[in-house]
């Protein structure tokens, strides 16, 4: 079956509300129990400041991702879209940036996790404690998935509601506790110093670009895929918002002080003890399930990696008995328990912002190309006032932000695009050339 007659013969299921609920879902995680402290170091009282930047540049990647979505409606997301516009080796490119922010990303979310459950147990303070105790729950995740992705998919569904929930409280009673005072802003805080807020914001807004992923079933992209990622940016920024609020106006300054678990501090001081374990129970939660679900769908990507010739052949392996790519999936869970037990949080969500970021650049990229190229789809591509302007505003905003990351931080990125290009060059020279 060839890839178009392929793509033909998936069903056209998703729609606005459930392509709503998909990005809310990927979005919405774990960087939103930890963050309130980190950009009130940035910020402080300042940070819906922060957040509404870091919307508007979503917004505008929003309007870029409805462009380049309404033409290219094959199954990839954005890497679809920088395919269609440039190529392979682009697109490459930007599958290996998906991968790398992916991959930092579930580093920097399993040391959260190990932060947050310290609270309870304070002898996670040992590293090598840390250490095994990630190192079992890797182990685990590992061994499911590579027994069948029905056990994987299971586990997901039983973890998902358990993050919306204690959100929802925290937020729902915490306004009724929130000091004004502390909310008041000294004054407007430097530029450098809010972009840099922004570069460690831009965690809490990743998802977008999974979810987005079947977008060969999106019913009426033209239309389905604005609204929804509209709709969802709407909730998103709503609710962190809030989020912020509560935990600012009940902490005050202390809020950047608590970089543990700002939430459950906050939650503790208005629903006492049993606040803070709500708030605890509901982030480690979260962020198992996070792991849960980075653990079934990541090891995928070396998989196709290594199938395209760009990894090692061995990670190509299928399970003989349940049919997984087995050495991927553990390999993956190495490789992430390597990076959570050398690096902190902050230090890992930087780095994989660092390359999203990157990536987004290369979707504003290939946006702008295939509206020059006059790429169409089955229907008429999206189209509004000034939305040809959204691509470039929102790299010229990205741009700024990238200005204050540092050479280390964008160095990981620059060694893993090198590599994927000699392996790109490596794996060109092998193929046969075409016949005349």
């Amino acid at each position: 079956m060839s890839h178009d007659s392929g793509e033909a013969s998936l069903v056209k299921a998703i729609g606005v509300r459930q392509l709503t609920a998909s990005i809310v879902n990927s979005t919405v995680g774990a960087g939103i129990f930890v963050l309130p402290a980190l950009v009130a170091q940035g910020v402080g009282a300042a940070a819906p400041l922060a957040f509404a930047l870091c919307a508007a540049m979503m917004a505008l990647m929003t309007v870029t991702i409805a462009i380049a979505g309404s033409r290219v409606t094959s199954t990839g997301g954005m890497y679809a879209y920088v395919q269609a516009a440039f190529g392979p080796y682009v697109s490459l490119l930007a599958g290996v940036l998906q991968w790398l922010s992916t991959i930092l990303a579930v580093s920097g979310v399993s040391v959260a996790m190990l932060d947050q459950a310290g609270t309870f147990a304070p002898i996670l303070g040992s590293q090598p404690v840390r250490v095994a105790l990630l190192a079992a729950i890797l182990g685990g995740l590992a061994y499911l998935n590579a027994r069948g992705v029905r056990l994987g998919m299971r586990l997901i569904e039983t973890v998902t509601l358990a993050k919306l929930l204690p959100l929802l409280v925290f937020v729902g009673v915490g306004l009724f506790f929130v000091n004004p005072a502390s909310l008041t802003w000294p004054g407007l805080p430097g530029g450098d110093t809010v972009a840099r807020t922004v570069l460690l914001l831009i965690f809490a807004y990743s998802g977008v670009e999974i979810a987005l992923a079947p977008s060969g079933e999106v019913r009426d992209p033209a239309r389905t895929v604005p609204r929804a990622v509209f709709f969802a940016l709407a909730i998103i920024t709503a609710l962190y918002v809030a989020i912020q609020i509560v935990a600012q106006g009940v902490l005050g300054p202390a809020l950047s002080q608590e970089t543990a678990a700002p939430l459950a501090s906050a939650a503790g001081l208005f629903l006492g003890q049993a606040g803070i374990t709500l708030l605890l129970l509901g982030a480690v939660c979260s962020m198992f399930g996070f792991l849960c679900g980075d653990m079934l769908s990541t090891p995928r990507s070396w998989y196709a990696l290594a199938r395209d010739g760009f990894l090692p052949r061995p990670l190509t392996r299928i399970h003989p008995v349940y049919r997984t790519p087995s050495v991927a999936i553990w390999t993956h869970g190495a490789v992430v328990l390597i990076l959570a037990s050398t690096n902190t949080f902050e230090g890992l969500a930087i780095i994989a912002n660092v390359a999203l970021l990157l990536l987004y650049l290369l979707c504003c990229a290939a946006a702008l190309q295939l509206t020059r190229q006059g790429v169409v789809a089955t229907e008429a591509p999206f189209a509004m006032r000034g939305a040809s302007l959204a691509p470039i505003l929102a790299a010229v905003l990205m741009v700024w932000v990238l200005s204050t990351a540092t050479l280390r931080e964008f160095l990981w990125t620059a060694v893993v695009l090198g590599a994927a290009t000699l392996a790109y060059v490596v794996k060109a020279r092998r193929s046969p050339a075409p016949s005349s």
